[in-house]
């Protein structure tokens, strides 16, 4: 771990003055300690000779005040700047994971540990590591400089001894960072396991092997536990050295000024203020030694986290995507290969060619299409690719080959995200401004939902469950249209909007988005003769190849 990591003023540009702050802070306060060492030094001097007391005492009073002062301030700003780096690195990891595409998101486990533990985890850096590191910079030197102008002798014994501390804080961190990482990868596989569990957990009890990974789940909570208790004892066997060697070294400084002054060879006053100063030069060490291990998951988090930043992203870092539902929008002109001066309805694809792994055949080849306003109809027997095409039309997928260009565009897929919240929260996601809730009863009578919206005593406050239980597939397919109908994006990608609709249901959906079709360029996926007849323009998939417009 480095003492100071800059990556982190560059992956959050707003902590660059709160660092700053803590720099002057841990001056100030460095500054404030030798004063306030002098300054008690010179008032028990004063009591012992029997001099006036005024004096002394209000220089070490103003010590007092100023070292406490710049202490809180520096709590407060340290506190302040770990919430803040946090929450910036949480957005941009979140917009960077979410600008990657689908094949950065097949593991979404870790990205979602870097999200939650792994941003939380930087904030005990930069809110209590920083400012120890900041102090034991400035409070060692200024303290030894003190110590030599009192008495250059006794300086030497800080002189010789102080590089012994970090020396040793290098060697016993090395081991403390391969003891996090170990740590961090078990915490990661810990918090992959579980998932893979709860997403599994109703087959297991369909089948009622349940019960079989109780063993499996213990075992790599044991893991945790055994990596976590490995890091705290080195931890502790540190914290034990360094104070060991700090204890012996200010042992060492009472003893020589206690012989010096006892033999008469150095003033009451001069003895007194080398002992208090010795401590405030091996203080800072000691503690920033102790804090190296409360930051240690941090900076490990913060690699992991780098890591992940450093992946290129589908279209480019100014990709901006709604990051709350599967309503997936970006912006033209991040697409390779737009032309400034087409339709901004217009979506055009140029030889586009996709694979979904290096060892597999391709999905998509030689894709040539210009396709306008009005409604388009994808067709082709199942695995030919239509959904592939939507996805590399919202911007989800990278091509393999060739190039894509299309307009903001609204997603809606075949299980469409709906989060455990209200109803109007759900409509809203994606919205185009904030719809009023007469905008939300109109697109929902739109898309025949008003019946059920009728039924239900809490109206649009009535909680959807987890993914949407509560609704049967055809309602959430509706529900999913309506948040189109209120996003403004200029294009919208249905894949299979009526699957799961009654013959009559899907007529009066049809002329919705044939309605829709009127005003914006649809492209759509369906099977069912009814909506493709709807259609001004069909794609006739086959595999590997588009089929001409007709």
């Amino acid at each position: 771990m480095k003492p100071f990591d800059q990556r982190l003023l560059h992956l959050a540009p707003g902590a660059r003055a709160g660092v700053a702050g803590l720099a002057a802070l841990g001056t100030i306060t460095g500054i404030a300690a030798i004063a306030q060492a002098l300054a008690v030094a010179h008032l028990v001097f004063a009591v012992v000779r029997a001099l006036p007391l005024r004096e002394p005492a209000l220089w070490a009073l103003a010590a007092f005040a100023v070292r406490g002062a710049a202490q809180a301030a520096t709590e407060v700003l340290a506190a302040r700047t770990g919430v803040a780096v946090s929450t910036e690195l949480r957005s941009r990891l979140a917009d960077h994971v979410l600008a990657g595409g689908l094949e950065a998101r097949r593991d979404g486990t870790a990205p979602l540990t870097l999200l939650t533990q792994g941003t939380t985890a930087v904030e005990p850096y930069v809110a209590r590591y920083l400012p120890a590191f900041v102090a034991s910079v400035v409070l060692p030197a200024a303290a030894v400089v003190a110590m030599a102008v009192l008495d250059w002798r006794t300086a030497l014994i800080p002189v010789l001894t102080l590089p012994l501390l970090p020396l040793f804080a290098a060697l016993i961190g090395h081991a403390t960072r391969e003891a996090t990482d170990r740590r961090w990868a078990a915490l990661s596989q810990l918090a992959v396991h579980f998932l893979d569990v709860m997403k599994g957990l109703p087959t297991l009890v369909g089948y009622s092997r349940a019960h079989r990974q109780s063993a499996t789940i213990r075992a790599v909570s044991d893991d945790h536990r055994r990596a976590t208790v490995e890091t705290l004892r080195i931890a502790f066997l540190s914290s034990a050295a360094l104070e060991f060697l700090a204890t012996i070294s200010v042992a060492i400084v009472a003893v020589v000024t206690g012989v010096a002054l006892a033999e008469g060879h150095m003033e009451l006053e001069i003895a007194l203020a080398l002992i208090l100063l010795a401590p405030e030069a091996y203080w800072p060490i000691r503690r920033v030694g102790a804090e190296f291990h409360n930051a240690a998951d941090g900076a490990a988090a913060l690699d992991e986290i780098c890591a992940v930043l450093d992946r290129p992203t589908t279209a480019g870092d100014t990709t901006a995507r709604d990051s709350t539902t599967h309503d997936t929008r970006f912006a033209a002109g991040d697409v390779p290969g737009h032309a400034p001066d087409q339709d901004p309805a217009t979506v055009r694809l140029r030889d586009v060619s996709f694979r979904y792994d290096a060892d597999l055949p391709d999905v998509l080849h030689g894709v040539t299409a210009n396709l306008g306003p009005g409604l388009t109809m994808l067709t082709g027997p199942s695995g030919v690719g239509k959904t592939t095409l939507l996805e590399l039309l919202a911007g989800l997928r990278t091509p393999t080959g060739g190039a894509v260009t299309a307009p903001r565009a609204h997603l809606v897929t075949q299980r469409p995200f709906l989060a455990p919240a209200s109803m109007r929260d759900n409509l809203r996601l994606g919205a185009a401004g904030d719809p009023s809730d007469t905008d939300l009863h109109g697109v929902l009578d739109r898309v025949d939902l008003g019946d059920l919206l009728a039924r239900l005593p809490d109206g649009l406050d009535t909680p959807l469950g987890d993914d949407g239980f509560g609704l049967s597939a055809g309602q959430r397919a509706r529900f999913a249209l309506a948040r189109a109908l209120l996003s403004d994006a200029p294009l919208v990608l249905l894949d299979e909007p009526t699957a799961h609709l009654d013959p009559d249901t899907e007529v009066r959906v049809g002329a919705v988005i044939r309605d829709l079709a009127d005003e914006r360029t649809v492209v759509a996926v369906a099977h069912r003769p009814h909506l493709l007849d709807l259609a001004d323009v069909r794609l006739d998939l086959t595999p590997a190849t588009i089929g001409e417009p007709r």
